[in-house]
Order: structure tokens, then sequence, then C-alpha cells
């Protein structure tokens, strides 16, 4: 199986969440089924359904977890030493449609939060940028059009 890439930062956010649900709202929710059970009848119990649900939902939640984690493969942007962007860069652009600057960091697919400028590693945007260096121009093809972006500035850490 292939190893998906994964910074340090959202490597430990997996983890925080993981510990969170096995710890935390495994245990509650195990609690809420039990209290649930004892008023009776379950057919008729949306309590019990209700918490079954969200023990399903946790369930699943865990193993996908452990499963991207066991996946993984931790990218340390300190370690990084190319001028080109790559996993986990944060890239300066300039946007020659808008004519705006804007910065993203290339992240893997469970970090990407575009309001917080954090990109995918497989989003049109990142794919164009990959491989570039500071003053390349990369394009774009978006559902609003073509757009093109001159790399001010690449950093890793």
């Amino acid at each position: 199986m292939d190893k998906y890439p994964i910074t340090v930062i959202g490597e430990k956010k997996l983890r925080k969440e993981l510990d969170n649900l096995t710890n935390i709202e495994r245990p509650k929710v195990i609690d809420a089924i039990s209290v649930a059970r004892e008023h009776g009848d379950l057919k008729e119990n949306a309590e019990y359904h209700a918490a079954r649900e969200q023990q399903s939902f946790i369930e699943g939640r865990i193993k996908d977890i452990k499963l991207k984690l066991s996946n993984s493969e931790i990218v340390d942007p300190k370690k990084i030493t190319t001028d080109k962007v790559v996993f986990s860069a944060q890239v300066k652009l300039y946007d020659l449609n808008d004519e705006k600057e804007i910065t993203y960091s290339i992240v893997g697919d469970d970090e990407a939060d575009i309001k917080s400028g954090m990109i995918s590693v497989n989003s049109p945007i990142a794919r164009s940028l990959i491989g570039k260096k500071e003053g390349d121009i990369a394009s774009v093809e978006a559902p609003s059009g073509k757009k093109e972006f001159e790399i001010l500035n690449i950093s890793y850490g």
C-alpha cells in the first residue's frame, strides 16, 4: 500500500483526535447506551438508537484514523533542503488575475483547510506548483477559468 504524506502538525492533530475518541468519547457513548437500555423497550427507544448511531460513527472514525496513521509518511519541513516547491512548502504567490498576494501551505488531504491557507497536495493549485521555483509562473485550470500565479517565495518550517 502507498504511503500518504502528512506533516508533523497533521500527525499530532490526528493522534490527539484518536486519543479523544478512544479515551473520552467512546466511554461517554458506552455510558449513554447503558442508560438508554434501562429505559425499556429498545425498538422504540430513540435515545438508545441515537447512542448506537454515535457509537458506530466513533468506531468508524477510530478505525479510519488508525488506518491513516499506519499508512502515513510524516514529512518534517525543517529537514527539507530544496529550492523547489514540494510537500509541506509554504508558498507565497502573486495572483496575476486578481493582482493580489496569497500564501498557501501544501499539506496532506486530511489537513487541508482553505480558510487557513492550507491546500491539499492533490489540489489543482498544489499540483501546478510542485516542482516550480521562485519566479516561475504556475497555471491552473479552475472552474472560473485559467488562473496564473507567480511564485514569490518558498519556505519550509
